[in-house]
């Protein structure tokens, strides 16, 4: 049995063993053993007499008291095992990736080009996100909702493997895709809803506006982070040709005044990658910022040890009843 594993109610209770010291002090200060001696007549030396083996366990009775006074101490201060546990409440955030799918996307100022990057990062994001709800929105000429938001990231992920530049209409419709992934946390119970937009170009296609879609997003409470994808200059653009695959460099257009506008309307913000490493710093960043809210409660239950030295003090004080009453006991 160890002591040192439990905690103690009434620890203070301990300074009464400073008592013990006291008492066999007295003990034997009042029973100092002496031996005895009987003179033989006529004789010049004085034999000793032995003490019997009862006289040896004279003092049994008085270890077997102190060491159950020692347990009665440990009783009154209630020895007691304790289990630690917590739990774990998390707010989790509402997040819909709205990646653009566009044939430019192909373009291989990103490796191995634009889409694969966006794909590949938005990966690692998801993997990060344990506790939150997230969606996929794709989008070019129009815009489809690929997955809509969930917290079973394995479908997510496969559902984002799977994606590619050719699903839908080619063209760039920007508002379209904000609108669709805003349509996807409208009704979301979430006290934090985001979009990431994510764009390498000008919106050319769609009925609804960019600035109409980022005010739609705003009066239900969704900041948006838009990222701008694309070098600055001219990118390499894989074509097909009858000879094989062939590039050609095209200047890189981004719509940062809009995608500026739409980050501030929504308390979001706007973010240019031009390479691999500023698109996950980009993806980072947005992490850090959106960071999910965990409350942790913890709580203690204790249980009383007691017992097992109340038992050992019953059986002590019987023992040394019987041992004193039957092995001691003086016959007039």
């Amino acid at each position: 049995m160890n002591l040192s594993n439990y905690s103690y109610a009434n620890p203070e209770l301990f300074w009464i063993f400073l008592v013990i010291p006291i008492l066999v002090f007295y003990y034997f200060l009042k029973h100092r053993s002496t031996r005895l001696y009987i003179s033989i007549p006529f004789s010049d030396i004085d034999h000793e007499i032995k003490p019997t083996w009862k006289e040896r366990l004279i003092h049994l009775p008085f270890i077997i008291r102190i060491i159950s006074f020692i347990l009665i101490i440990f009783i009154l201060a209630r020895p007691r095992s304790s289990s630690v546990g917590s739990e774990v409440n998390t707010e989790g955030i509402d997040i819909v990736l709205a990646i653009d799918i566009s044939a430019s996307m192909l373009a291989e100022d990103f490796k191995p080009n634009r889409i694969e990057a966006a794909k590949n990062v938005a990966k690692d994001f998801i993997l990060s996100r344990k506790n939150d709800r997230i969606g996929l929105v794709i989008f070019s000429g129009e815009s489809y909702t690929q997955c809509p938001t969930t917290t079973d990231h394995n479908v997510l992920l496969n559902t984002l493997t799977a994606v590619k530049s050719g699903m839908l209409e080619d063209g760039t419709a920007i508002g379209e895709g904000l609108a669709t992934a805003v349509s996807r946390l409208k009704d979301s119970d979430s006290k934090s809803k985001v979009v990431i937009l994510l764009t390498d170009g000008v919106n050319n296609l769609g009925s609804v506006s960019p600035e109409t879609a980022g005010d739609i997003a705003k009066s239900f409470g969704i900041r948006v982070y838009s990222v701008g994808v694309g070098t600055n200059g001219l990118a390499p653009y894989p074509v097909q040709t009858p000879f094989g695959k062939e590039y050609q460099r095209l200047p890189v257009q981004i719509d940062e005044v809009i995608l500026k506008k739409i980050a501030a309307t929504t308390d979001g913000k706007y973010f240019r990658a031009t390479n691999n490493t500023q698109l996950t710093e980009v993806y980072s960043e947005i992490d850090k910022m959106e960071k999910t809210k965990i409350r942790v409660e913890e709580w203690r239950s204790y249980t009383d040890m007691f017992k097992p030295f109340l038992l050992l003090t019953i059986f002590l004080l019987g023992f040394e009843l019987l041992f004193q009453h039957l092995i001691l006991r003086r016959i007039p």
